[in-house]
Formats: C-alpha cells, structure tokens, sequence
C-alpha cells in the first residue's frame, strides 16, 4: 500500500488521539500501523476517534477483520432470521 499525504496526516493524528484516550503508541513505520490503527479506533468509546477511524479505513482500502463469534452466537444469529419450517 502507498501512503500518500492524506493518509500520513490521518495517521497521524489518529496516533495522536490513541496516545492520549487509550495510551498506545502506534508508529507510522511499522508495517501493521494501518490495521491496529483501524482496529484501535474501531473499539474506542470516542465517536471523533471511531470516525477517524473509518476515515483512515475508506483511504487505505484496509477494513477491519469481521468479529470472531462463538458457536452458541452463531446459532442466535442464525436463529432470529430463519423462517422456514424446522423438520425433525
């Protein structure tokens, strides 16, 4: 991926916002900076912090990894949206 300078300054001032809500310190050089970013800004309680997040998301084509669920999730999930009839 080529960082442009859209992208840096956004990147940087999500490092900025992690530094002081969540105490992280994030460097721009290191290859997985874009993802934690991302993910970091995704599971702040921050609305400014999760736009920005989403912001650095649309610029960078990187989305987040869907969330891991558990089985007995999977099976509530799929639950609540099926209609048909159940044959035994």
């Amino acid at each position: 991926m080529e960082l442009t300078r859209e992208i840096l300054a956004c990147m940087q001032h999500i490092r900025r916002q992690l530094r002081q809500e969540l105490a992280l310190d994030i460097h721009i050089s290191e290859s997985d900076a874009v993802p934690r970013m991302v993910e970091c800004c995704a599971q702040s309680a921050n609305a400014e912090t999760r736009d920005m997040g989403e912001h650095l998301s649309e610029l960078s084509g990187i989305r987040r990894a869907p969330p891991v669920l558990t089985e007995a999730q999977l099976v509530a999930r799929y639950m609540e949206r099926y209609t048909g009839t159940l044959r035994g």
